[in-house]
């Protein structure tokens, strides 16, 4: 396993069309989920839960999506309406990170959906340090309700991102980053 110092370091998004086969197994799904699962969460109340997507559920996610965004777009061509099909089927694996965040007398909702956001970067981490790449997303069809209700969410949750996992066809380039001395401060009082 890397270093972890080394591979957070080194870390990088890669476009779900650049993720191939193969996906992780069953083994290391369970891995991913088990660390995703490890985050700061102030009371315990596991503010997330996930939504495996894999094989076929891929495409049959994919086809709720499609007719959703069809009827939403009567315009769309049939090239538009095939890319929304293969929107989780561009990846082996997609998980989707749901926060079920909520008013709780104790425990700020602020804090939930920022454990939800944990858990989503902790699954990508886990992946890459599987020896993955993962991108973590949040398209359109992320907050369409029709869609969310579609996937089996309820009322009260949202998607905090699909994270796509896989096999780089090649080796990402990094971005440029901002320079500590543009994000950092020093507090003196």
């Amino acid at each position: 396993m890397p270093d972890a110092i080394e591979l957070l370091k080194a870390r990088r998004s890669v476009k779900p069309m650049d993720l191939h086969s193969p996906g992780p197994s069953a083994a290391e799904l369970e891995t991913l989920l088990t660390v995703a699962s490890r985050v700061p969460d102030h009371g315990k109340l596991a503010p997330w839960r996930f939504i495996v997507f894999e094989g076929d559920a891929r495409s049959k996610a994919g086809e709720k999506i499609a007719e959703i965004f069809r009827s939403a777009n009567p315009q769309a061509t049939a090239e538009q309406i095939e890319f929304e099909r293969n929107r989780l089927a561009r990846a082996p694996l997609v998980i989707a990170v749901v926060s079920r965040a909520g008013p709780h007398v104790k425990i700020p909702e602020w804090e939930q959906l920022l454990s939800s956001g944990a858990a989503a970067m902790n699954l990508v981490i886990a992946a890459n340090a599987l020896g993955f790449a993962a991108s973590w997303l949040t398209e359109w069809y992320a907050y369409d309700r029709k869609v969310l209700d579609a996937l089996g969410l309820g009322p009260n949750e949202k998607i905090a991102g699909f994270v796509h996992v896989g096999t780089a066809a090649t080796s990402p380039a990094d971005r440029e980053r901002p320079s500590l001395s543009a994000i950092v401060r020093r507090y003196e009082g």
